[in-house]
């Protein structure tokens, strides 16, 4: 569905708008889970989706970039917020995928979406895979009991570390700077 949606836009503004700028929202879930990676997940790394929503974005990217459009691809960690039930899905599927209450998530607020768009469209992103992340990556366990369905604890470690953990160091060089910095300030603000 990616892939054929992508393909779809990428003929149109090829045939309409040559010159515009293609901003396409995809998704930090390419990088391969479970892979041992050494560091959080960086635009330039290699990429090995698990999973066909990832697969497909990740095809699309690659569409994408040799389309010789003017594009921007921006990979988003786990979105949330405006009472999305996103975070409140996290304990069941944290539980059904055996996921450690110790992993720790790059996250997105939905508001700066329009902020890394809002970027996006001056340019300075353009040619460039970004990862889009707010400034703390914050464990399954704390996430579950900000939702009150508390996980149960563990001191057994963590065989990949780095999984669902997105390096946004580009973005912060290009200037992005998320409005809701970390879930605790969403709970603050009654953003959720």
């Amino acid at each position: 569905m990616n892939l054929e949606g992508t393909r779809n836009l990428v003929a149109a503004a090829r045939a309409r708008a040559p010159e515009a700028r293609f901003i396409m929202a995809s998704t930090s879930n390419i990088y391969g889970m479970g892979t041992r990676q050494e560091h959080p997940g960086r635009e330039d790394d290699a990429t090995d989706p698990k999973q066909a929503d990832p697969a497909s974005k990740l095809a699309a990217e690659k569409l994408l970039r040799e389309s010789g459009l003017n594009w921007v691809i921006q990979r988003f960690s786990f979105v949330y917020g405006d009472k999305d039930g996103h975070l409140e899905s996290l304990p069941g599927l944290a539980t059904k995928f055996n996921l450690h209450p110790a992993v720790r998530m790059s996250m997105i607020h939905h508001r700066d979406i329009a902020t890394a768009m809002k970027l996006a469209l001056s340019g300075v992103m353009d040619k460039r895979i970004v990862n889009i992340t707010d400034d703390a990556p914050t464990s399954l366990y704390e996430l579950a009991e900000l939702v009150g369905e508390p996980m149960a604890p563990s001191t057994e470690p963590l065989v990949s570390p780095w999984d669902f953990h997105a390096d946004g160091s580009l973005a912060r060089r290009l200037g992005f700077r998320p409005d809701v910095r970390t879930v605790y300030q969403a709970v603050q603000e009654n953003l959720l």
